[in-house]
């Protein structure tokens, strides 16, 4: 695969970023990316290892070597087929995933590693740029229904397939357009929307049926769905957001991150957002934000405050900062616990780590302040570790704005999952496991975020190709779709 000597002659290039004054300005992508000729000797890294470990990093197993070697042989209308075989919509993971495919990169032994996220995205971009991406029309129709709730990665994966092997998809939406988190919690900066609505003009030539404005258990009954359609696929997400139980918190100025982050890509989509904010509507300009919680949803509420012209940002996280550099004789090839810095943290935040927050300082209508205190995690009686407040340690932050960014403890249960009756885990999210994706109700599959809980889009297209060839075999007896 690739270069015998590629990885040797030459380093690894990442894509560029426009410089922060003009991104800030904005919400459209950023990411420059190299040219042909630049991504060729990139791909001509893979160093055929023996033992491509990038395999087993990608949760949709993408045949990664195989596509670099023909990248760097200039066949990239192959590149797209192999990359589809494995992945519907690399257009998404290109853009938004991690890569723990990168991580466990034989390469990143040496801090090295291909850069197969753009090397990625760089394949599909060019594949619909070449007009090479079009509708897989089954070869016949099964006569069978499907019925898929939420639109998400997992729910678009599992419906692409389901319509490909000739069954009847119709997929229920809550929101007023497709895509799930995709369309409303991940930032324009990050992915613009055109990428999905192509998606949906493909999936539709292929057969697929959207309806949005449709909530399963709201507009829409469970039991109607089980009498018209021969299995129903719940894939709805997790979206019961983890609730911040100190003194102050329901004042107006604590929101959730899903709610700003909506409010504002429903404004970039030239929606009146206010109409569909109970709330009223949610801005940072000129306000001190912080955002509790550290993981990828804070980061894109540092991003969105900064290009709404935030005051300052902070963001807080209640576990130690992590360390700069991973132990790789001690992580590789698993993806490695260190310090992330994202491109929303490089436009402009104060970050804080092993912070406790306890009280909410306002006059009950404005929120003025965040009382906190630093802690340290120690080892408890029982081996596992203990957080304990550092005395002396109390400080106050200013805060107008402070936006929830704490995770998911599951799929929200009322509506859908009451009638249902689907068996939960002990977690709270739907019982089912991955080899057929069966719940305890007959006919009725779950995947993704509502099955495994909060994780990575890759996870879920993994989940809903997986879920879809499930269907297809109780429905058919047989399946050919990939697993």
């Amino acid at each position: 695969m690739g270069k015998d000597t590629g990885f040797l002659e030459l380093d690894r290039r990442e894509r560029d970023y426009l410089d922060p004054k003009e991104r800030l300005s904005n919400y459209r992508e950023f990411v420059v990316q190299p040219d042909n000729a630049t991504l060729a000797g990139q791909a001509s890294r893979c160093m055929d290892c023996g033992i491509p470990y990038c395999h087993n990093g990608c949760p949709v197993n993408n045949l990664i070597p195989d596509w670099n070697h023909l990248v760097y042989e200039d066949d990239w209308k192959n590149a797209l087929d192999l990359l589809h075989s494995t992945n519907n919509f690399p257009e998404f993971t290109g853009r938004i995933c991690p890569a723990p495919c990168e991580a466990s990169c034989t390469l990143n032994i040496v801090d090295q590693p291909v850069t197969i996220k753009s090397i990625e995205c760089a394949i599909i971009d060019r594949g619909w740029d070449e007009g090479w991406v079009t509708p897989q029309l089954p070869e016949k129709k099964t006569g069978k229904s499907v019925a898929v709730v939420g639109s998400g990665p997992a729910g678009l994966a599992c419906a692409q397939q389901l319509a490909r092997a000739g069954h009847s998809v119709t997929v229920f939406e809550k929101s007023d357009r497709v895509g799930g988190l995709l369309r409303y919690g991940i930032p324009d900066f990050k992915m613009e929307k055109h990428l999905i609505n192509r998606r949906c003009v493909q999936m539709e030539a292929e057969g697929v049926t959207f309806k949005t404005s449709k909530e399963v258990g709201v507009d829409v009954s469970f039991k109607s769905l089980e009498e018209n359609f021969d299995a129903v696929v719940l894939s709805g997400g997790s979206e019961d957001a983890r609730a911040l139980s100190i003194p102050g918190a329901e004042m107006p100025g604590v929101r959730l991150a899903m709610e700003f982050l909506t409010q504002q890509n429903k404004r970039n989509a030239g929606d009146d957002e206010v109409r569909a904010a109970p709330r009223g509507s949610l801005l940072a300009t000129g306000k001190d934000v912080v955002v509790i919680g550290g993981g990828d949803t804070g980061s894109d509420c540092v991003g969105t405050s900064n290009r709404q012209g935030a005051k300052s940002v902070t963001q807080l996280e209640i576990m130690p900062k992590p360390p700069e550099k991973e132990n790789k004789a001690l992580t590789w090839p698993d993806w490695p616990l260190k310090l992330r810095t994202s491109s929303s943290h490089e436009e402009g935040v104060e970050r804080d780590w092993a912070v406790l927050t306890k009280r909410v300082v306002g006059d009950g209508e404005k929120v003025t302040g965040l009382e906190c205190v630093r802690v340290e995690w120690v080892s408890g009686k029982d081996g596992k570790h203990e957080m304990r407040e550092i005395e002396g340690n109390e400080f106050t932050l200013p805060a107008d704005l402070i936006l929830l960014a704490m995770g998911f403890v599951g799929p929200k249960k009322a509506g859908l999952l009451e009638q249902s009756g689907v068996e939960l885990d002990g977690r709270g999210n739907v019982k089912a496991d991955t080899d057929r994706y069966a719940t305890s109700a007959e006919n009725v599959f779950a995947c993704g975020d509502m099955r495994r809980g909060q994780s990575l889009v890759v996870w879920a297209i993994r989940e809903g190709r997986q879920c879809a060839r499930s269907v297809d075999e109780a429905l058919m007896g047989v399946t050919e779709l990939p697993r």
